[in-house]
């Protein structure tokens, strides 16, 4: 009876014990919610797919603790006025500070040819639906926000004007509210589920953060998936540093043979890996630590 009554309790401080342990990023998790966003189709900006896959997102941020934000509003592209929404998950702390994540969710219109975009877009997506998982179950001090954009890819041909619709609208959004001046980081992800891993130095990022995330990945052991190698990209990072917040892209740019894949209907689930998520998001929950405690990008600057 006493033996029966001691399993009991071992097995309910167990479960008890398992819900304090800090989650950890799945990367067959992040995996799977791609995949389940990449099995609504092609999904360009204003397209029924996108509009189903942002009730999928919405739904998955249901319960979870945060502040769920629609960010809706129209971008007048060479096509026409096109409706587009930014989801927002807002996970509050203390501090006043605050930190960001984000990534794309739509993928490029390619008229004659059924692009999906796994790793454009899809990656993106799922990455940050596992990243809101992980924060759902730890505290912090600083604010947090998960920002999945819409809006960026062009729609005719890339230019200032023709991409990067959801994050040009949510940096004037937030410089004329004032979150700007909270941000203490933000880190965008884009194209980070390709097998072959290898993520490349942006030279438009902020110089003390890339650095910090490149130390961090050296100190984890994925040295050798952040890369010495550099260029400047433009991505949804680019109106943040305009508007000077501290900002950083992690993007791998050599997607297949010769960046094959990219843009083409070969950016299928297959080419993507759970262990390349679960990398970079190791490096971006232990980045997400140290800036909790050290409260700026670079302390040992």
């Amino acid at each position: 009876m006493y033996g029966k009554k001691a399993v009991l309790i071992c097995a309910l401080l167990g479960i008890a014990m398992a819900d304090l342990r800090p989650a950890e990023f799945s990367g067959a998790e992040a995996l799977a919610f791609t995949a389940h966003a990449v099995a609504f189709g092609p999904r360009p900006s204003g397209s029924e797919a996108i509009h189903k896959l942002q009730t999928y997102i919405l739904g998955e941020l249901k319960g979870l603790g945060c502040q769920v934000i629609e960010d809706n509003f129209t971008a007048s592209t060479p096509l026409g006025r096109t409706p587009m929404k930014n989801i927002i998950g807002h996970f509050p702390g203390k501090s006043g500070k605050a930190v960001v994540i984000t990534g794309h969710y739509d993928t490029k219109a390619m008229p004659g040819t059924y692009f999906v975009g796994a790793n454009d877009g899809g990656s993106s997506t799922g990455f940050l639906l596992e990243m809101a998982k992980v924060l759902a179950r730890e505290s912090r001090k600083s604010d947090i926000y998960l920002v999945w954009f819409d809006g960026e890819e062009a729609v005719a041909q890339w230019s200032d004007y023709d991409s990067l619709y959801g994050s040009r609208h949510l940096a004037e959004r937030w410089a004329a509210d004032g979150t700007l001046s909270h941000i203490q980081a933000l880190i965008n992800v884009d194209m980070i589920g390709d097998k072959e891993l290898d993520i490349l130095q942006d030279m438009s990022s902020a110089a003390p953060l890339r650095e910090q995330v490149w130390r961090t990945g050296e100190r984890l052991g994925f040295g050798g998936y952040f890369l010495k190698n550099s260029s400047s990209v433009e991505d949804d990072h680019i109106p943040f540093l305009k508007h000077g917040v501290n900002a950083l892209d992690l993007i791998d740019l050599d997607y297949g043979p010769d960046n094959s894949y990219w843009h083409t209907s070969k950016d299928t689930m297959d080419k993507l890996s759970a262990r390349s998520f679960e990398i970079v998001g190791r490096v971006l929950t232990e980045v997400l630590k140290e800036l909790d405690v050290d409260g700026r990008s670079d302390r040992r600057r």
